[in-house]
């Protein structure tokens, strides 16, 4: 949670953590414990490109990501997923309490000739408040897409198809 806080503060984003009783481990779970519809929950989603470097994908809780069109969009032949370790190893957050900010080995910092690590499904436009996971799978915090966007710095482009 530090991390994710520093973060944000570090990209000028004040937001306040809130702590569910319930637990946010998926999308459904924090859209209940929140009172918000699904479509709200910004899921941070981990995958490996062909050469096994990380690609988040920030998609809305009321979708499915369709791997192939992330891969088109960001210039590589395949994604693929990933285990609990090698998320871990990226991020420093476990499955279920992945941030998009504060990563420990943050994609933001992938040399400027590799195509766009970060991606953010459109469609998050549509909400005035975002809620993503904050390092925590018991925390969250919200945030607007035009912020979400920035301090993550996402490519926003369709990542999904509706459940």
């Amino acid at each position: 949670m530090a991390r994710v806080r520093e973060a944000l503060a570090a990209a000028g984003v004040a937001v306040t953590m809130v702590e569910t009783d319930e637990g946010a481990r998926t999308a459904v779970d924090a859209a209940r414990a929140l009172g918000v519809e699904v479509g709200q929950i910004a899921s941070s989603l981990v995958f490996a490109d062909p050469d096994q470097r990380p690609v988040l994908v920030i998609t809305s809780g009321a979708h499915r990501v369709d791997v192939e069109r992330v891969a088109a969009s960001i210039g590589v032949a395949s994604l693929s997923r990933v285990d609990a370790a090698y998320v871990k190893a990226w991020t420093g957050f476990s499955i279920g309490g992945v941030s998009p900010v504060g990563w420990r080995g943050d994609p933001s910092t992938v040399p400027a000739d590799v195509a766009a690590r970060v991606v953010i499904d459109e469609s998050l436009a549509d909400y005035p408040v975002l809620w993503a996971a904050g390092g925590h799978p018991h925390v969250v915090f919200s945030i607007s897409y035009d912020e979400l966007r920035r301090v993550s710095g996402a490519v926003a482009c369709r990542v999904a198809t509706e459940r």
